[in-house]
């Protein structure tokens, strides 16, 4: 049954990837869509250089959907030494350049990055336009491009696009009305998660869609972003940026984190995410990983949700 289901996942950053990781071990039809705004690191200074959207997301998800054990896919991952002109960069995000310029187009590049990984479902752009993210914070102040806004200290009233409402690919307005499942998250909630519901027609294809509809929290607030944010505080800021009652479930993190992680994260000003009450159903599981990071675990993650998607569709 699983198998069968159409799943679309919007996100960005390591989150997508992550849940993307997780959940195509139970289904071949997952189709990831995938915000552009970022404008740091390899993916900045390709955009700004060559005009491409920003690859590295992109690239993370195709790597994600695809056999991670495989060459090619570690061959994406690699990252060129912090040294000479080509410092910074993985060869997926040169690959991915290269393939729009010879192509003439990114969505036809991802296409065709997806057939030599042999991906298991689909990655597009939500936006095929350049779209630089802006916000206002609440006293005020206005603060431009994602690299900068992640880095805010003050907290954000509201985010928007410059040029506002671009259009979203074609395809992402088909994929989210024939879904089964809508999952948004885990991410960074402004930056990964609520950017790509700015995008025109993305909410009215949300609320037109029948699918069954999931937010999947981060387990750790973000120093600026989303500093001292309970539960009920990410999900009333992406209602506000889209519409009241837009999940049917939210996945939220249980347990507490190690001691010594839990030190290491408050130097930076970050907490666990308390989950307060809320009036959508909440779904709670230890989701993190045992790692030097406080992050969703692919597999616990996707069980959480494979285990929510099966009771819905008994």
């Amino acid at each position: 049954m699983m198998n069968n289901l159409k799943i679309v996942a919007l996100g960005g950053g390591s989150g997508l990837s992550t849940l993307l990781r997780g959940l195509k071990k139970y289904n071949k039809s997952i189709t990831a869509v995938v915000n552009v705004a970022d404008d740091g690191g390899s993916s900045g200074k390709l955009r700004t250089e060559f005009g491409v959207l920003p690859p590295g997301d992109i690239r993370n998800c195709l790597v994600a959907l695809s056999e991670e054990e495989s060459l090619m896919s570690r061959l994406f991952q690699y990252r060129f030494p912090a040294r000479g002109t080509l410092s910074g960069h993985s060869f997926g995000n040169l690959f991915l350049t290269a393939m729009s310029s010879i192509l003439g187009n990114f969505d036809s590049a991802i296409a065709n990055c997806g057939e030599v990984l042999a991906i298991r479902g689909r990655v597009l752009p939500v936006t095929l336009s350049s779209i630089v993210l802006e916000a206002e914070l609440k006293s005020g102040k206005k603060v431009k491009g994602e690299s900068k806004i992640s880095e805010v200290e003050e907290k954000i009233k509201c985010i928007g696009l410059s040029p506002m409402s671009p259009p979203a690919t074609p395809d992402v307005i088909d994929v989210l009305k024939n879904a089964d499942i809508i999952i948004l998250g885990p991410g960074s909630l402004y930056t990964s998660i609520i950017v790509n519901l700015l995008v025109d027609g993305v909410v009215d294809a949300i609320k037109i869609s029948k699918a069954y509809k999931i937010y999947v929290c981060n387990i750790m607030t973000q120093p600026g972003e989303t500093k001292n944010y309970k539960l009920s505080d990410h999900v009333t800021a992406i209602e506000e940026h889209s519409y009241d009652g837009i999940f049917d479930c939210v996945v939220a993190n249980k347990g507490t984190i190690t001691e010594n992680l839990m030190k290491r994260y408050e130097k930076y000003g970050a907490c666990q995410v308390e989950n307060d009450k809320i009036c959508t159903k909440i779904v709670e599981g230890s989701l993190f990983s045992n790692e030097i990071y406080a992050r969703h675990d692919p597999d616990k993650l996707a069980k959480v949700l494979v285990e929510i998607i099966t009771s819905v569709l008994k």
